[in-house]
């Protein structure tokens, strides 16, 4: 099974949900192989109802896969560049995937389900590389015997539906008698939501408060609609891709394959945090580690492009790809990764890699060639939007 876009004559693979989400007029889109939502109405309506309300979303398309066995923490501390084996049950931690050289494969949630269990959410174009990489890298290298941890394909096991905005604390406590107040940030744990077994996550991509639902594919449906009910008075209406993509780009997170790639490490694109080098496990040692410590110091020594916000002053809307230049001269200074109107704000935002002398925030005379067109552009510290 591969995550990539399908090929032709492939058709994309369905949801547990999509019966009900072209029963609710969803525009569908093939996304990473999969035919998903992307908007079931006004894309800017969705958006403000996640900043305002709440939003419901399908997010089956993620790449679940399970690592357990004594050693699962040991391997994970290997495969990846976090120190996992210290992540406590109950827990989740944002971490990447590097390839030898230091570039990023893919950023990764990896959950602590049990002390000899964690599950790794990858996204949905890079599952499939995920999880051959995992077992690419299941031999010890200190001992040259394999870990004793299994990896798991559990791509088929799960559906995943997201309640984001600040609503969803009261939508959700209809639903189950979980402590959700005492459930952290970035924390999980198993039980039941409107009569059906889940993963119940604190996490999300939009900048708001909510949870993640991990489920059963045969649940899926019943806790959509019981979620849905649960919602009805508190203005949750079903969101699409769309809107989760300008969500996320207010909040300043990134998305693969703009923001993060192989030909960047995570110090290049300004997430050196989330490489633990004090690692106790495997002495240290884990994939990418040499290449990474050159491009931590290579970040002090010669400060790569910074990863900055841009604000329009007028109303063009700067796109992925559009080479950021300096007003001055026309000299190309950086390159927008993701670029979209912004609901909240109200005017056209993008993020962007820029030289460093045009990467301050309140840096003037920086504009986006916009099909030949330079749109003035303010330079702002990330994220645009942060919640109250």
């Amino acid at each position: 099974m591969t995550e990539s876009p399908a090929g032709e004559g492939t058709a994309p693979r369905k949801t547990a949900l999509d019966a009900k989400h072209r029963a609710l007029g969803a525009t569908m889109t093939d996304f990473a192989g999969w035919d998903m939502p992307l908007r079931y109405g006004s894309e800017r309506e969705e958006h403000l109802a996640v900043r305002s309300r709440a939003g419901l979303f399908d997010l089956s398309h993620m790449g679940e896969i399970t690592l357990t066995g004594p050693q699962a923490g040991a391997l994970l501390d290997h495969a990846l560049v976090g120190n996992l084996s210290k992540l406590a049950v109950g827990r989740a931690r944002y971490t990447m995937i590097c390839d030898a050289d230091g570039g990023i494969l893919d950023d990764l949630i990896v959950y602590r389900l049990a002390d000899e269990e964690y599950m790794v959410v990858a996204n949905a174009a890079n599952a499939q590389t995920v999880l051959d990489a995992l077992r690419e890298r299941q031999d010890d290298p200190a001992t040259g015997e394999r870990f004793g941890a299994d990896v798991r394909d559990d791509r088929d096991a799960y559906a995943l539906l997201a309640v984001q905005g600040p609503e969803a604390v009261g939508i959700l406590r209809k639903l189950t008698d979980m402590d959700l107040d005492g459930l952290k940030n970035y924390a999980g744990q198993r039980d039941m939501v409107a009569g059906r077994s889940a993963l119940v996550a604190r996490t999300g991509y939009t900048g708001e408060d909510g949870f993640e639902l991990f489920v059963s594919p045969d649940d899926a449906l019943a806790v959509w609609e019981a979620v849905s009910a649960a919602g009805a008075d508190a203005g949750l209406v079903p969101c699409g891709l769309s809107c989760r993509d300008t969500l996320r780009l207010e909040a300043g997170m990134p998305l693969y394959g703009h923001e993060l790639s192989t030909g960047l490490t995570p110090f290049d694109a300004g997430l050196g945090r989330v490489v633990k080098f004090e690692k106790e496990t495997n002495e240290g040692r884990f994939v990418g580690r040499e290449a990474l410590e050159a491009a931590k110091e290579r970040a002090r020594s010669a400060p790569p492009r910074k990863l900055v916000g841009l604000v329009a002053t007028g109303r063009r809307v700067a796109r992925a790809g559009y080479p950021v230049v300096a007003v001055a001269d026309g000299t190309v200074i950086g390159e927008v990764t993701s670029g979209a109107p912004s609901p909240t704000l109200g005017k056209p935002i993008a993020m962007a890699y820029l030289d460093p002398g045009y990467a301050e925030a309140g840096t003037e005379g920086v504009a986006v060639d916009i099909r030949g067109s330079h749109e003035p552009f303010d330079v702002v510290a990330l994220p645009f939007y942060k919640r109250g």
